[in-house]
């Protein structure tokens, strides 16, 4: 959880005077809505000795949940490294909170335009056995929802996020 990205959080709440509370307990017991969802952010092994010095990810697994009284917090889940299967730590501001602050949006009742993501179909491919998010049933990917909207490139196909 990153109980420091609440302000940027709030600034993009406070565009529809929407405004909650930042909930410190990482614990879905209590919450009123539950969303699972991903964000795009960078990885840093946590593995001193390792060379890996990095990652980038555009399928970082979130839950994001509401609570009673404008409460809300989001988990961010890690991914293992490659290299050395240590866990690692994930970074990213905006996605996270434009993330979050749509879904406080939508569960709040404004009415929104859902966001478009472009998908490369020459990305890496998602690997859940190093995805934390799959191992507790909580990536969007370990269970078969493409994320959010999206259009692979030179295709028709498309879906888009409830």
């Amino acid at each position: 959880m990153y109980p420091a990205l609440h302000d940027s959080v709030s600034r993009l709440l406070e565009e529809d005077d929407v405004s909650f509370t930042f909930f410190a307990i990482d614990e879905n017991k209590g919450s009123i809505e539950e969303y699972d969802t991903n964000i795009m952010g960078r990885f840093k092994c946590l593995n001193n000795v390792c060379p890996n010095a990095g990652w980038a990810s555009k399928m970082i697994a979130i839950t994001i949940r509401m609570y009673p009284e404008q409460h809300y917090n989001a988990r961010v889940y890690h991914q293992c490294c490659k290299d050395c299967g240590s866990l690692s730590q994930p970074f990213s501001d905006d996605s996270y909170a434009q993330r979050i602050a749509y879904r406080l949006k939508k569960w709040s009742g404004i009415e929104m335009d859902r966001p478009s993501f472009t998908v490369r179909t020459s990305e890496h491919r998602h690997e859940s056995a190093l995805c934390e998010g799959c191992k507790h049933g909580h990536c969007r990917l370990s269970y078969g929802v493409a994320p959010l909207s999206f259009r692979i490139q030179g295709s028709n196909t498309s879906a888009e996020m409830k």
